[in-house]
């Protein structure tokens, strides 16, 4: 038969810390990751909306014709000069 040995309430206690110690540890690292979040630079939605509307308005699409007009060959950078052949065996 096994000899069985009594616990002391000592290493109850050292859980229950090291527990406690866990539990702070993860607090203060999820303190600090906002304490980050909140010092990063913020751009208002209105700014960045006019900013995008300002760069679509500005920078022309060679893939939206219907609105830039055609696009000469050799200005069109999407334009391949070489010809691919296509073959099936």
């Amino acid at each position: 038969m096994p000899a069985y040995e009594l616990r002391s309430g000592g290493d109850v206690k050292n859980k229950k810390q090291s527990m406690a110690d866990l539990k702070y540890r993860r607090l203060t690292e999820l303190n600090s990751r906002l304490k980050e979040d909140l010092d990063r630079p913020r751009v208002k939605v209105s700014e960045a909306a006019l900013s995008l509307i300002n760069y679509c308005n500005n920078t022309r699409d060679f893939m939206v014709p219907s609105v830039w007009g055609q696009v000469d060959k050799r200005e069109d950078p999407t334009h391949s000069t070489i010809r691919w052949l296509c073959t099936v065996m």
